[in-house]
């Protein structure tokens, strides 16, 4: 049994007052007190002048992506040991910034499910390849659909019950990663995406939809999907643009939503071309650069918050330079930039996102009897969130992280 005591503490929803000291024993918290409290003999205590909080949360990654422009693409072209030594490296970047569970929404032949508990490892939700069109976004995964039949689509959500995923992940539309796909309209239909979901729930998993599009995020909620991801709104006929009433049906009916923000902005020029469509489209309504676009994304925070979207964070780690693993701290600033408060942001990467995961009664949380997920950063993240960048402890089930090579 051991304890870590901190001047400062958020236990997933709100900052405790004076601090808090968190007892574990194995791999649980035993209890989370509020302030300097009595402990039985014999338990070590960690003390620390910062905050202790619950591991954070990438409800948006893919570990077997390298962070290089292409990297998901080459993972067709490379062996089984190689994608796992990826795996391995990106779990270690995510633990080294303090996350310390990821859900994974995008690998290939299913290489993540064999690093869901690995020792000092964040745990992993793996949703295997995800469910596309033939030549749709990341059909280089290996999951397309053999057609559009009811009969198609319920048998590609059957082999991933069957592989034993934890979620399982469509592309309702095109992606950037994929030239020649729709960013702006819909790979499935309302009717279509709605058999998938009824047979996710069936057997029990939740479904969530990649969509950059306005027509594709709108099937998507009218299937009944249970979280929408990337939440961009592209339409031809007004840009990136998702109107008030559209944002009160997703809150009313209790989608998580995901922006999968977390850019370093200051890596922003190394971004390749925009695709021709998505070019014309900036020109069109008078968005110069991407740097415009992702601060109008910022912008947006302030409305979701307004009508009450239950937002979790997600960065598409992976994907690129920009998007590096372990980037989810990003995410929690630019909320408080957007809008949001301290304990809001924090929340969303914790709780919240625990929620998301369906892992709510096991992490995300400062709580007895939840996993000893805990980290542990300098400073009070209630008046500075800068520190959350730099961890000076991370426990994944109560034993220290494997951290990456410095």
């Amino acid at each position: 049994m051991h304890a870590i005591r901190a001047a400062h503490a958020f236990d997933g929803s709100r900052f405790l007052p004076g601090g808090a000291t968190v007892l574990i024993e194995g791999d649980r918290i035993v209890s989370v007190e509020s302030g300097r409290v009595a402990l039985p003999a014999g338990v070590e205590v960690a003390e620390h002048a910062g905050t202790v909080l619950p591991g954070l949360i990438d409800c948006h990654t893919h570990v077997v992506a390298d962070c290089t422009f292409g990297g998901l693409e080459r993972t067709g072209g490379m062996t089984d040991e190689d994608i796992d030594a990826v795996i391995v490296e990106s779990l270690r970047a995510h633990a080294s910034a303090g996350v310390t569970t990821v859900r994974d929404l995008g690998d290939i032949r299913y290489r993540t499910l064999a690093f869901r508990d690995v020792p000092g490892l964040p745990r992993v939700v793996a949703s295997g390849p995800p469910i596309t069109t033939p030549d749709g976004h990341c059909h280089f995964l290996g999951g397309a659909v053999g057609g559009m039949l009811d009969a198609d689509l319920r048998a590609a959500v059957s082999e991933r019950a069957e592989r034993g995923v934890d979620v399982v992940k469509v592309m309702a539309s095109g992606g950037f990663a994929t030239p020649g796909t729709d960013q702006l309209g819909a790979q499935f239909t309302a009717a279509e995406l709605a058999v998938l979901v009824d047979q996710a729930h069936r057997a029990g998993l939740p479904l969530v939809a990649h969509a950059h599009s306005l027509a594709a995020m709108e099937n998507a909620s009218a299937a009944g999907v249970d979280g929408i991801e990337h939440f961009t709104g592209l339409s031809t006929a007004q840009g990136s643009h998702i109107d008030d009433d559209f944002l009160q049906q997703v809150a009313r009916r209790g989608l998580f939503v995901d922006l999968t923000m977390g850019n370093d902005r200051s890596l922003h020029a190394l971004m390749p071309a925009p695709p021709p469509p998505l070019a014309e489209l900036m020109t069109r309504f008078g968005v110069s650069s991407f740097d415009d676009f992702y601060v109008s994304r910022i912008g947006e925070l302030a409305r979701l918050r307004e009508h009450g979207v239950r937002l979790i964070a997600g960065v598409d780690s992976g994907m690129g330079p920009t998007k590096r693993h372990g980037n989810l701290w990003r995410t929690v600033g630019e909320m408080v930039e957007g809008g949001y408060l301290a304990a809001e942001a924090l929340a969303a990467a914790t709780s919240v996102a625990a929620q998301a995961c369906g892992l709510a009664a096991e992490v995300g949380r400062l709580a007895p009897g939840h996993a000893a997920d805990v980290l542990v950063v300098d400073g009070d993240l209630s008046q500075d969130l800068t520190t959350l960048s730099a961890p000076r402890a991370v426990l994944v089930n109560g034993v220290p992280a494997q951290l990456a090579p410095q």
